[in-house]
């Protein structure tokens, strides 16, 4: 492969400190320099006007396809990882994306719901959005404690799940809030013996005890310094609610006394998942969360649920369709305005999207190779616009960080979290010589999110290049739909 030459962009780096006019010349999928009169390449990208910067790191996007890769790519992502979730049995997972190719960097942790489901149910499908919906018809995975020897199982096939290269374990635990502590605990001793995070959504979101979320983080905290682990916390705007003031208070004074805890935010006051999920069966639901059933609303359609018996009858309908969960009026409301800031902005928090899949009008996933993507597929704008956002409102129209900060949210950060458990990650995230050629440029000016919730599937605009492993998958505003040089991020395999 021939010399990349980004000529007279100017470069922000977030490792080197570096932000200024300079070129950066890629040679064999990596930055080969950093300076001025590199000398002449094969092809040379006119970056003048435009800032040059390490490819986004998405740790949250649960999409994992090509039409998912496209509208990320226009959102600045270079590596996108499914870490909440993750992915089960992970060997196959890998095999299946190497064998489609994929435009992004690409990587999933192991699933600890489908360890419970083939554990505790005896199912043993292969983890996907729709396997996690029919899983939820037998909710004994969901609402019971594990016995000895369930608990043994799961945690060997976790185990197992990281042997083939899993980046980490994926903890959803709101969805199974029935799962004990002493289970959990065995999780995350394994975790600590594997130098691997966990990536935890949170056990309980309310915003009154008991199961508050706020409970959820003593727990959390407590299975930090009880076992050891490193604990990621996942979207921690939508796992807070409304009580992230206090929430972010526990979380940050755990993180002053050492504890080996990170956390990740979306831009976003809505959340969004499956209708099925295990926290909007509670009866007391509207009390608990202060909020009423018409604050979930089909992606389809935009249907908002009437009340309790609505919506349950959409779970027995198609336990798998997704769903908005409007929890911040970020429009409206100041207070609420005041909450997101403190979870996107949390000092060295990366930013993550919590991305969904892409559905179809019938809210089957859609996988297929149209670009741009259908005009009646549908998912949540973050799917979209979720970086392009914060550095639109965040950075460049409030200035609540500098632009080197905000590149730091979006790709050292993310980078740092996972480079003490996956060597691959210390090229990631930096634009360095040796690191790996994962390249945004982009025009500051113009960069911004697209996507609302009216037009879910509008693309970011602004990203003028990416280049992916050395690989240019936009140039000049326009994606190659025939570029496929995504890399698996995974740690060393020992079985599979």
């Amino acid at each position: 492969m021939g010399a990349l030459l980004i000529s007279g962009g100017r470069v922000v780096d977030p490792a080197s400190g570096l932000d200024g006019v300079a070129d950066v010349m890629i040679q064999d999928g990596r930055i080969a320099a950093v300076g001025t009169d590199l000398g002449g390449a094969e092809r040379v990208i006119d970056a003048t006007g435009l800032v040059v910067a390490p490819g986004f790191i998405d740790l949250h996007a649960h999409g994992q396809s090509i039409p998912a890769d496209r509208m990320q790519a226009f959102d600045g992502i270079t590596t996108t990882l499914d870490l909440e979730a993750g992915v089960m049995p992970v060997a196959s997972w890998y095999r299946r994306q190497a064998e489609q190719g994929r435009i992004l960097n690409y990587g999933a942790a192991t699933n600890w719901a489908f360890a419970r489901i083939g554990a505790m149910v005896g199912t043993n499908e292969e983890s996907s959005l729709e396997a996690f919906g029919r899983a939820m018809r037998d909710r004994r995975w969901m609402d019971n404690v594990a016995t000895d020897a369930e608990t043994a199982d799961i945690v060997a096939r976790i185990k197992q799940g990281l042997n083939e290269g899993g980046i980490g374990i994926g903890i959803l635990n709101a969805y199974a809030p029935g799962a004990g502590v002493q289970e959990l605990l065995e999780v995350c001793k394994l975790a600590a013996a594997e130098n691997v995070p966990t990536y935890t959504h949170v056990a309980y979101m309310a915003r009154i005890d008991p199961k508050s979320a706020a409970e959820a983080y003593i727990r959390l905290i407590g299975y930090a310094a009880a076992t050891g682990a490193h604990m990621h916390i996942c979207h921690f705007n939508s796992s807070s609610k409304t009580d992230i003031a206090r929430c972010y208070e526990l979380v940050r004074n755990a993180q002053l006394k050492g504890l080996n805890i990170t956390v990740e935010a979306y831009p976003y006051g809505t959340g969004s998942t499956v209708v099925s999920a295990a926290f909007f069966s509670d009866p007391d639901f509207e009390n608990r969360n202060g909020l009423g059933y018409d604050s979930v609303q089909r992606v389809t359609d935009g249907y908002r649920f009437r009340d309790r018996e609505d919506l349950l009858a959409a779970q027995a309908e198609d336990p798998s369709q997704l769903v908005l969960w409007h929890v911040l009026d970020i429009d409206k409301n100041e207070r609420h305005r005041e909450l997101l800031d403190m979870a996107v902005l949390y000092p060295d928090g990366a930013i993550a999207s919590d991305a969904m899949p892409w559905s179809n009008p019938d809210g089957s996933a859609y996988y297929g190779d149209a670009w741009p993507l259908p005009a009646d597929v549908t998912s949540h704008p973050r799917s979209a616009g979720c970086f392009t956002r914060f550095i639109r409102h965040w950075v460049r129209e409030r200035q609540t960080v500098s632009l080197m900060e905000g590149i730091r949210k979006c790709s050292l950060i993310p980078a740092q979290i996972l480079e003490k458990s996956t060597p691959a990650m210390l090229g990631k995230g930096r634009l360095t010589v040796g690191a790996d050629a994962d390249v945004l440029v982009f025009d500051y000016e113009t960069l911004s999110d697209k996507a609302d919730f009216n037009n879910m599937n509008r693309a970011s605009e602004g990203v003028k290049h990416l280049v992916v492993s050395g690989t240019p998958v936009i140039a000049d505003g326009v994606m190659d739909v025939d570029a496929r040089p995504g890399k698996p991020v995974r740690r060393p395999s020992v079985a599979g």
